[in-house]
């Protein structure tokens, strides 16, 4: 249940506070959507009657109910009196606002009755590529607090796991910027690899759009074709263009793959005796620049066969990683070298270990070089079973912590994702562990709209896009 007591600015409006509680908003205009069916369709109509939340206030129930077959909801209220008031909100972006604070289909209990029903209203907007989501709220006629159920949504794009958590991270999409959360920089090029292997792996194509506007909104930000001061930031982006082009043709999107690659090469030297700088300012060498520096370059030697220039960067790049001890001894992979050293130093992060797996396996491919992937299936074997990086068999960060804001949250996934290939490369040797983490975080990490919070073991905290895509990435390397 969500009773409101505290100020809350939702679409721009202030919502009057009475006696320490929040009062209902007055109804504003709220455009109506169409899809299969126009919005204000009578609740007797529908298709199917599910109802996944609802909410309790002075005795009254207040429920969602979903028609699945037509994505459309209503909302009732039982138990109460005449003067009592039900009605719908509408969100576009996970519940973070919801439109014009508009009280849809407000219904107001008759004279002699004790419930209530609302009209019917779309949960998305098919036209406009709004990925929505439904809440039921209600009061009482005599007192001013609200209660709300939580926000849920249809089944329409959220058909088995995988499917479900794409669409959740598609509420989290910014059509203006093409990016996820407004703004969001290399963890946007995480959750666009993410995306675009959920379209693989499920057959969903709905959000594939959101390639082309990612990659025409931002193609000219920063440094250009999705470079910047960060070596590895353009390590992502570069390998999210090659799915891209994997995926649907364009050689546009393997040009920038070639042009980010091209840029990481521009910070190699000799300083440690080779490797790429973490950064243009040349302060650090860390290993997750450097395994990505492997992959993106093997990646396009498996596409670029009529040169030999990517094929003989991924190899000198894993020459020099296997030197400088990040890959310690028991086959563990942590964070960097020491500038003064040029020796490892610090400890274990998930995404340095998922990162070389891919890179590796990548690498393989490229070479034939099979001692590449032995080396991938060790590190598989070791980072699965090591203690520090996991807790009762559940992947957790060294030091994770209970925000799905930042970087941190988005480790995990890139984790997923190179398990994933190298469960594929070697038959399925991973497959038991990929269920059982995918089984955790679905049972005991996700809330009623698919989304999924940082912690696989639960319990579930508020999530965002990192969050997000990490779960996706897992959820596409168990399917």
């Amino acid at each position: 249940m969500s009773v409101f007591r505290g100020r809350i600015l939702a679409a721009g409006t202030v919502v009057a506070v009475a006696a320490g509680v929040l009062v209902a908003p007055s109804p504003a205009a709220a455009a109506t959507v169409c899809n299969r069916f126009c919005d204000g369709r009578d609740a007797a109509q529908a298709g199917g009657d599910r109802t996944p939340v609802r909410s309790t206030l002075y005795g009254r129930t207040f429920t969602l109910h979903v028609d699945d077959a037509n994505s459309m909801g209503w909302a009732t209220i039982e138990g109460g009196k005449a003067g009592d008031e039900t009605w719908l909100d509408r969100s576009f972006d996970g519940g973070r606002t919801w439109a014009g604070n508009s009280r849809l289909g407000n219904t107001v209990v008759p004279a002699g009755a004790t419930s209530g029903r609302s009209p019917m209203y779309n949960v998305d907007d098919w036209a406009n590529r709004g990925v929505g989501a439904l809440r039921a709220c209600g009061k009482a006629g005599d007192r001013p607090e609200v209660a709300c159920t939580a926000w849920a949504r249809s089944t329409w794009n959220a058909a088995g796991r995988s499917r479900a958590a794409a669409t959740a991270m598609m509420m989290r999409y910014d059509q203006n910027t093409g990016l996820f959360d407004g703004n969001a920089w290399w963890t946007s090029a995480n959750a666009m690899s993410a995306l675009i292997e959920n379209i693989r792996v499920s057959g969903m194509d709905s959000y594939r759009y959101a390639i082309a506007t990612t990659y025409d909104k931002q193609v000219n930000s920063r440094q250009g074709q999705f470079r910047n001061e960060y070596i590895d930031d353009t390590g992502w982006w570069g390998l999210a263009w090659i799915a891209a082009y994997d995926l649907t043709g364009d050689s546009r999107y393997l040009d920038t793959a070639r042009a980010d690659a091209d840029h990481m090469h521009a910070y190699w030297d000799g300083t440690c005796g080779g490797g790429v700088w973490w950064k243009t300012d040349r302060s650090s060498k860390v290993a997750i620049a450097n395994s990505l520096y492997i992959q993106l370059n093997a990646e396009l030697a498996q596409r670029l066969t009529g040169t030999t220039v990517y094929r003989d960067r991924a190899r000198a790049g894993w020459s020099w990683f296997a030197g400088t001890g990040m890959l310690t001894s028991a086959n563990i992979v942590i964070d960097r070298i020491s500038p003064d050293t040029c020796r490892a130093t610090s400890g274990p992060l998930t995404y340095n270990s998922g990162v070389l797996m891919n890179a590796l396996v990548q690498l393989n491919r490229a070479t034939g070089d099979a001692g590449a992937l032995t080396v991938a299936r060790r590190v598989g074997d070791a980072s699965t079973t090591h203690s520090a990086l996991n807790s009762g068999g559940i992947l957790r960060e060294p030091g994770e912590g209970d925000s799905c804001q930042g970087d941190q949250p988005s480790w995990k996934g890139a984790y997923a994702r190179g398990l994933g290939v190298l469960n594929r490369a070697t038959g399925g040797a991973y497959n038991a562990y990929l269920q059982r983490q995918a089984t955790s975080a679905y049972t005991t990490n996700r809330n009623a709209l698919d989304e999924y919070g940082i912690h696989w073991a639960g319990p579930f905290v508020p999530s965002a896009h990192a969050c997000q895509h990490a779960a996706l990435d897992l959820l596409n390397a168990a399917s």
